[in-house]
């Protein structure tokens, strides 16, 4: 039985039944809204139906059957396709004008499928188009269907129209595991967390369960607000459900913690799940590269390739790549490198641009650039990142070069390309260059300065020694200055010894950043360097009342494929004994042509004596110690520091570069350091 909805005029038809044999007169009236008008039982009835096939093109009359009566009208528009325009006007207008002929309702049954519908909310490019068919499947009855409210509360959220999704999804009379997830996911993808939670909580609440569908979106929304509390909450949810196996679910759940900073959480999940896909090996091997944790990235790679059961694709070698840019292991980074190419993985503008970027941070700029005149596709970012690769290896001059270049390849510059200048500029001392490049950023360019490039300006300028000018430069700047500055301007206070202004500074930077100790421990090393051992003592205190503990220094060798780590008088190697023999012998070589070890750089008032043994053991030393005990003749020694390498150390690497003809390779949380032949690329301008 067919009943007809909609709104009617006059009397209500919604429980009537119009009979064909007492239907005498049908005619049509055009309107915002279709008035289909008819005569029944001697009464004139009318039924508003919304104009809602405008979206057709067809210009044909539209007939609806049922099992008691056929209703015509008349529109500009029709859902019927041409093919069947003649038999419908056939049908419809016969030489009997008051005799309405009954139509084989197998001409008109797509309109009572929910497939036609569904296909046509797939076409929809529009939100008034989607409108369009939400009328129609209304006017036909179709909206009890949870198939199609489902695929209508879906293509509402895909336009992000999600006051009407939201609207429709309080009409429903019925609501599935879709209907909640849709709501949910809808929220989530446009960014609108309160809400996303709030769909979440009525979904527990309906006593409905959750599925593998909608808490990868509640779990994302956690990560995504840096929500740690609420993700647990949601974990807790996820375990009440028996869905801690769910390879989807648990993914998220690791991704979330790895964003969250909890890496032994996200770890543990991971160690217990029965079966690994390949997504979860991905977001386990980059959430270790962004935790800090890059040697166990590499080593769940490994893992990884011997099991055999996953095969690596693109976005986990990406993360692979990263792994090795961020721990400078160029062994390994050649041996990925080799995976990528046994395995015929195209360099992209991505996986390319990562290439480029683990080459220089693992030492080697040259075969950076090999990497990057190789790839058939760039980008800003890809010119970027070689532009930055010159920078930090202290080749200021062939990172500016490369700007040109990049502008007649076709490629405009964005903030990144000027960040990468300015660095380069600063590293090299080039003062002139910098300060044209920036002037020229939003006048050429159109690239407003943002406080990343005024840092880079505030160091460039004052590692040149201009205090001044960098302190005018801040105060006219009219964007919001940030830890990044003060630090680059307490770095310059500290190279030029200017204590009250470092203070300043450093009262600015704990201002903004109170629970970080570099910001303490850069200020202390400033007082100490200036014999102020009382303020020292002051700062000290401050650290232990607030329990701020200084970040312990490291440093890092490969060798034999395995990576080896280093700290200050560290006697914890197996070979020990042998790294301190060779040092000591190393050091008498050294005195005996001239180096002598610069105690200005223990910072700490004790006597002469106890400096010297304090800079013997830096960690530096230990690991190059090493290197030359354990690597052939010749080969380059590359090790890597969480932190500034200190004066003294730059220097002992000079003099071990002379002694032993070895190129020595240092990479330090500010920048690398080539040491050949006595002298360094730095120029000593550091």
């Amino acid at each position: 039985m067919k009943m007809f909805s909609g709104q009617c005029f006059g009397e209500k038809c919604s429980s009537e039944i119009v009979s064909s044999k007492t239907l005498t007169t049908i005619r049509t009236k055009f309107q915002k809204r279709r008035i289909v008008t008819f005569l029944y039982e001697g009464k004139e009835l009318s039924l508003s139906v919304p104009n809602s096939s405008l979206m057709f093109k067809s210009k044909t009359p539209k007939t609806f059957p049922s099992n008691y009566a056929t209703i015509r009208y008349s529109s500009a528009t029709s859902i019927v396709d041409p093919t069947t325009h003649q038999e419908l006007h056939q049908h419809t207008f016969s030489n009997q004008p008051n005799d309405i002929q009954q139509i084989p309702t197998s001409h008109f049954s797509e309109y009572l499928d929910p497939k036609f519908y569904l296909s046509q909310l797939l076409k929809c490019k529009r939100v008034y188009q989607v409108k369009q068919v939400h009328a129609q499947i209304t006017t036909n009855g179709l909206f009890e269907n949870l198939i199609v409210a489902n695929k209508l509360l879906y293509i509402y959220s895909l336009h992000k129209s999600l006051d009407y999704a939201y609207a429709l999804f309080c009409s429903l009379s019925e609501k599935n595991a879709v209907s909640w997830s849709v709501m949910v996911g809808g929220y989530a993808k446009a960014g609108d967390f309160l809400n996303s939670l709030r769909i979440f909580r009525e979904y527990i609440r309906s006593g409905d369960k959750p599925d593998n569908y909608t808490l990868p979106f509640v779990i994302r929304v956690c990560r995504d607000t840096m929500d740690l509390q609420m993700g647990r909450k949601i974990h807790n949810v996820v375990c009440k459900n028996g869905l801690e196996s769910d390879v989807f679910v648990v993914a998220a759940l690791v991704d979330m913690y790895s964003k969250c900073k909890v890496i032994n959480d996200a770890k543990q999940l991971f160690d217990k799940m029965p079966k690994r896909d390949l997504v979860t090996w991905t977001v386990m091997i980059g959430a270790c590269t962004e935790c800090g944790d890059p040697s166990e990235a590499l080593v769940l790679f490994d893992q990884m390739r011997e099991e055999g059961v996953v095969v690596p694709d693109k976005v986990a070698l990406v993360n692979v790549v990263n792994a090795c840019a961020k721990i400078g292991a160029m062994h390994k980074a050649k041996v990925v490198h080799e995976y990528i190419v046994r395995n015929k993985f195209s360099l992209d503008v991505i996986l390319g641009t990562a290439m480029v970027d683990m080459y220089a941070k693992c030492g080697s700029v040259d075969v950076a650039r090999e990497v990057f005149d190789g790839l058939r596709e760039k980008n800003v970012i890809t010119w970027s990142a070689m532009i930055g690769a010159y920078g930090y290896h202290g080749q200021g001059h062939k990172a500016i070069d490369m700007f040109p270049v990049m502008l007649r390849s076709g490629i405009f510059p964005n903030k990144i390309t000027f960040v990468s200048l300015l660095y380069a500029c600063s590293h090299s001392g080039l003062v002139e260059e910098g300060k044209r490049l920036f002037n020229s950023m939003q006048k050429e360019f159109g690239v407003k300065p943002d406080v990343k490039h005024f840092t880079c300006m505030v160091d460039l300028l004052g590692r040149a020694g201009k205090i001044d000018e960098s302190l005018e430069l801040i105060d006219n700047m009219a964007v919001e200055k940030d830890e990044g500055l003060w630090g680059a301007l307490l770095g310059a206070c500290r190279i030029h010894g200017h204590v009250e202004l470092a203070e300043k500074a450093a009262r600015s930077l704990i201002e903004l950043q109170p629970q970080n100790p570099g910001h303490y421990v850069l200020l202390s090393n400033i007082y100490a360097k200036a014999g102020k051992w009382q303020d020292v003592a002051k700062i000290r205190e401050l650290m232990t009342h607030q329990k701020l503990k200084k970040i312990p220094g490291w440093t890092w060798i490969e060798v034999d494929n395995k990576i080896h780590r280093f700290s200050i008088g560290d006697h914890t190697h197996p070979r020990s004994k042998e790294i301190y023999e060779k040092l000591k012998y190393l050091l008498e070589e050294l005195e005996a042509v001239g180096y002598v070890p610069d105690t200005n750089f223990v910072l700490h008032d004790v006597d002469e004596e106890l400096k010297l043994g304090n800079l013997f053991s830096h960690s530096e030393k230990l690991a190059i110690a090493f290197g030359l005990i354990s690597t052939p003749e010749q080969s380059t020694i590359r090790i890597m520091k969480n932190l500034r390498v200190c004066g003294d150390c730059h220097t002992f690497c000079k003099f071990v570069s002379q002694i032993t003809s070895r190129v020595i390779v240092v990479r330090d949380a500010n920048r690398f350091h080539h040491f050949k032949e006595g002298a360094c690329s730095c120029g000593d301008y550091w």
